[in-house]
């Protein structure tokens, strides 16, 4: 938890009083299928899903894990500002960590990325969506290393 309120603080640099602090207040996803829990909820929500991330690793293929570590957190939407960005940099040091490289979710793509949620919230929680997207990803950014080295 310390390291996410870290990545947090570092996000919302500029804004003393809310980096690195979980939100005081409720707030709604403009569109999205899903609404985040009431800010008293946060904390265990956030320990909650940190203890369930360490057994999902075990279970399921890291990009799995990681997909479905980043749907939900980003549904907690444990801060009041800089949630997207902490979560991306979240899922890419686990991406590193795991020996992977990063990926950088085009701005391009961010109907397909904001899609991955509503199809997580409103379709039994499968988060088959976003792994597709982070291993096209993850492909992509081999295949670009692998043509660097043979350039």
């Amino acid at each position: 938890m310390r390291v996410i309120k870290e990545i947090h603080s570092l996000v919302l640099m500029n804004d003393a009083n809310n980096r690195g602090v979980y939100r005081r207040v409720p707030v709604t996803i403009m569109g999205a299928a899903h609404t985040p829990p009431q800010p008293y909820l946060v904390p265990a929500q956030m320990e909650l899903l940190l203890a369930e991330y360490e057994d999902i690793k075990r279970e399921k293929h890291i990009i799995e894990a990681i997909a479905e570590f980043h749907l939900r957190f980003e549904g907690i939407h444990p801060f009041i500002d800089g949630n997207g960005r902490t979560g991306r940099l979240i899922l890419n040091l686990e991406l590193i960590k795991a020996g992977m490289l990063p990926v950088n979710i085009k701005f391009a793509d961010r109907r397909k990325y904001y899609d991955c949620f509503d199809d997580y919230y409103s379709n039994g929680y499968t988060p088959e969506t976003l792994v597709q997207l982070i291993a096209g990803y993850e492909v992509a950014e081999l295949e670009r290393h692998i043509n660097i080295l043979e350039g």
